[in-house]
């Protein structure tokens, strides 16, 4: 059984997060707004300000009963996956995450939780991990991604179909990232990792597919 204050916590998340609320009525233009502010570090400061402890106990495994509940998952993805990302920014850390935040998602894509979240966006944020977790299995797993916002985007209202169809399309280009080099390369100054020459010239163009995203 959940506790009010874990209802009250991931409440506080998705409220956050989604300043779109659960209204399909939402204007294409806002709506755009809101990715752009999600997607290009516009929200930094303020999850640093109100999340950075949550985020912290998320790191260290403090919030695995909220996955009991398809809300409640939805919101430690989002504290795993894209919280870590601002708390942790410019720091290895940032990603030690995404292995944890992955199994949630393939366990919520087979439980059940997935097909019971009501709002697009919902979904497209629980998917993120797909995508974003290095590993031997990455192309797969975009295939998947790719496929659930091809589908997303094929039931979004018509107003809202051409955002979600650029995020399959920003699926697709993180495809051939991974297929070109087999991990995203502009992690590897942070990683430690040591780039060939072939990522190197990527990194210096710059043209990083979840930096295209709705500039």
């Amino acid at each position: 059984m959940t506790a009010p204050e874990d209802r009250r916590e991931w409440d506080d998340v998705l409220e956050f997060w989604f300043p779109e609320g659960r209204f399909l009525s939402v204007e294409a233009q806002v709506h755009h707004a809101h990715w752009r502010w999600r997607m290009q570090g516009g929200a930094d400061d303020e999850i640093i300000a109100r999340f950075s402890d949550l985020t912290d106990r998320a790191a260290q495994a403090g919030l695995e009963h909220w996955a009991l509940d398809p809300h409640g998952r939805l919101a430690l993805i989002i504290v795993l996956d894209q919280f870590s990302r601002s708390v942790w920014r410019d720091d290895a850390r940032a990603f030690a995450q995404d292995t944890h935040a992955l199994s949630l998602v393939m366990d919520g894509l087979s439980n059940g939780h997935y097909s019971a979240l009501e709002m697009p966006w919902f979904q497209i944020v629980f998917g993120l991990p797909l995508g974003h977790c290095e590993g031997p299995d990455h192309l797969q797993r975009i295939d998947l991604l790719i496929r659930l916002r091809e589908d997303i985007a094929a039931s979004a209202p018509t107003a809202l179909r051409a955002i979600y169809s650029s995020l399959a399309d920003q699926a697709r280009d993180v495809r051939k990232v991974i297929a070109a080099f087999g991990r995203h390369p502009h992690r590897n100054e942070i990683l430690n990792r040591k780039s060939t020459a072939a990522e190197q010239a990527y990194i210096t163009e710059g043209q990083f597919p979840h930096k295209k995203a709705f500039r």
